[in-house]
């Protein structure tokens, strides 16, 4: 198979991070015969620095050209600590859902066996927990019409039954490979838009019978996550809900360095680690680059190349069971592991097996 890769680097960690994940698809391909060939686009902050535009339409083209996208990380300190800022690196990341038509993020979350320890929540609550999470990407509050002034500002949280039938027929499709459940979250006692994500998802249900589907309040099912997170299998909600439940989802694994996810649409696909560009770590080669390799995996994966994916995630299982790992992850007294450290095991037990 031959494969057009957009490589966004981004910010932060997000080019050394980058490196790893490019490393790890190259010795995939060359191990199974396929051609992957890579192109460099500017995102974010870099973008800014360098164009005025974190979302530059050359960097939209050699997305909509590529095969798929392999994202790593956006935000830098001088824009977060600027409230009045007009232009910001997290508007990239949102033009590139909306201009490549990326409405569905896939963000899986799932514990290893080895890191038990590391999760926060107590380990006869989280072993086996094992969900995806999948948040709708361009509706809702952050695409909504904006007011901002000094004694008043608003965002709409505006749906419509198109954009929410879509997202549902995707949380559908996943609980049907998975375990045919599927959790719909929303606030439908207290919002308008909500109502309309339940009364849809009520109508579709029957159209899906070996699914069980079940509605809980996003209040409900944050505290859920927390006291039962094995009850979910498929979980499905609207942007702002998704942003903050994901995030929740991705600590319960003990590290969000973690966890990968995709963004899928009517464009080109795009694969990212669910971390931030985590600027102070920049350059000190501590990263942990697991979630943007398990990126790639599930960039394999789309493409029906499920030997290549699992090959993927079983060096990274391997890695781990090794304790070759970046530091905030590693057990007490064990070997130092770089991020490059990290990737070259990986890259060098995918060349070998």
């Amino acid at each position: 198979m031959k494969l057009k890769i957009a490589v966004l680097a981004g910010d932060g960690i997000g080019p050394e991070i980058s490196v790893q994940g490019v490393d790890v698809l190259t010795a995939v391909g060359e191990k199974f015969g396929h051609e992957v060939s890579y192109k460099a686009a500017l995102c974010g902050a870099a973008a800014i620095d360098a164009v005025g535009d974190p979302f530059p339409e050359e960097t939209f083209r050699t997305c909509e050209e590529a095969d798929a996208v392999l994202f790593s990380a956006v935000g830098d300190p001088k824009y977060d600590n600027n409230p009045s800022a007009k232009v910001r690196p997290e508007q990239g990341l949102l033009a590139m859902r909306k201009k490549l038509g990326l409405f569905a993020n896939i963000r899986p979350v799932q514990t290893f066996d080895c890191l038990i320890h590391k999760s926060p929540l107590k380990d006869e609550l989280v072993r086996g927990a094992d969900f995806i999470c999948i948040r709708e990407l361009t509706g809702g509050m952050y695409f909504g019409e904006k007011h901002e002034g000094d004694d008043m500002a608003y965002d709409t949280n505006k749906y419509t039954r198109g954009e929410v039938e879509r997202i549902l027929k995707v949380g559908y499709e996943y609980a049907l490979r998975r375990n045919k459940h599927l959790t719909v979250v929303d606030k439908a006692n207290v919002l308008a838009s909500s109502r309309l994500w339940r009364k849809v998802a009520q109508e579709m249900a029957p159209q899906y019978p070996d699914v069980t589907t079940d509605f809980m309040y996003v209040d409900n099912a944050s505290m859920r996550m927390i006291q039962e997170p094995r009850f979910f299998d498929v979980m499905v909600t609207e942007n702002t809900f998704g942003d903050i439940l994901t995030d929740e989802g991705s600590c319960i694994s003990g590290s969000m360095g973690l966890l990968p996810s995709a963004s899928t649409g009517t464009g080109t696909p795009v694969f990212e680690p669910i971390h931030g560009s985590w600027p102070q770590a920049t350059g000190l080669n501590i990263a942990n680059p697991l979630a943007q390799i398990l990126s790639v995996a599930m960039l394999l994966e789309y493409f029906d190349l499920k030997e290549e994916g699992a090959l993927v995630r079983e060096a990274v299982d391997a890695s781990l069971e090794a304790n070759v790992r970046t530091p905030e992850i590693q057990v007490a007294g064990g070997a130092k592991y770089g991020t490059r450290e990290v990737g070259q095991w990986i890259v060098d037990y995918i060349r070998n097996k």
